[in-house]
């Protein structure tokens, strides 16, 4: 039986061209129940967007407290509810006791309130629809109060010193254009150029109820004891997808999740 390591190494992937658009994290064989036989059982995977994201490595530059900034759009028009962000926003409260912790749910998530939170906040959470533009990429956006829409064009234009991590609890956040496949253009590449240093995202289309599980997996680790800790966030990410994939999960339940940046 093959030994699987205990404290797995860490991996970047800069994937171009077709390549960006397969689930490499996610690559082996899945009709065994022998463990040992897929790239997660051996390390925890990242990607990256340019190979000098990595070489660059910038750092947090300026000091800030901490907080969290948490957004949920359950009813958006236009598109389908989405029940399960309320309960997805009530998990990560319950995980942020006794940290700065800023909800905006509803018509509270205005595109005004969440572009002044997030000029304060160290990490921000996105729990609504997620549109990927085919037709122009920069028009990609989340969906907030009243329908308005935060595009990457916007967001590539801020400038946060203080940030660390962007969950996109969305769907298509990591999914670039097939017009531009030597180039990463979506909104979790958006939110590194923004100054998030790492963002979890996802590569398509993702379930209601499978987001929420996944956000109480990755924030029970990353806030464990009240001290929050983005360079955890990969690790967190990993861990709360093997619990997914274990508990016997659809691959569309999982596979879509990652992690980018540091």
């Amino acid at each position: 039986m093959t030994s699987l390591p205990s404290n797995p190494s860490h991996i970047w992937w800069c994937a171009t061209g077709p390549l960006a658009f397969l689930p490499i994290h996610a690559a082996g064989i899945y009709d065994t129940p022998d463990p040992g036989n897929c790239i997660s059982d051996f390390v925890i995977s990242s990607y990256i967007p340019t190979l000098s994201t990595l070489i660059d490595n910038p750092q947090v530059t300026t000091p800030h407290s901490f907080q969290l900034l948490a957004v949920a759009q359950p009813n958006a028009p236009h598109h389908s509810p989405l029940p399960g962000t309320r309960k997805e926003l009530e998990l990560i409260k319950s995980r942020a006791e006794g940290v700065p912790f800023v909800p905006l749910i509803d018509d509270g998530a205005t595109m005004e309130n969440v572009l002044r939170h997030m000029g304060e906040a160290t990490w921000v959470h996105f729990a609504c629809h997620g549109v990927q533009d085919i037709s122009n990429p920069t028009n990609s956006s989340l969906i907030l109060a009243n329908g308005s829409q935060l595009k990457l064009s916007t967001i590539i234009d801020l400038s946060l010193s203080h940030a660390e991590l962007a969950f996109l609890s969305a769907c298509e956040t990591a999914t670039g254009s097939k017009d531009l496949s030597e180039e990463a253009v979506h909104l979790a590449a958006g939110m590194l150029l923004a100054g998030y240093r790492g963002v979890i995202a996802t590569m398509w289309s993702i379930g209601d109820v499978d987001a929420s599980r996944i956000a109480d997996g990755v924030y029970s680790h990353i806030l464990m004891g009240g001290k929050p800790e983005y360079t955890q966030a990969a690790l967190a990410l990993h861990q709360a997808v093997q619990r997914l994939r274990l508990q016997g999960a659809s691959f569309l339940s999982w596979v879509p999740y990652i992690h980018v940046g540091f």
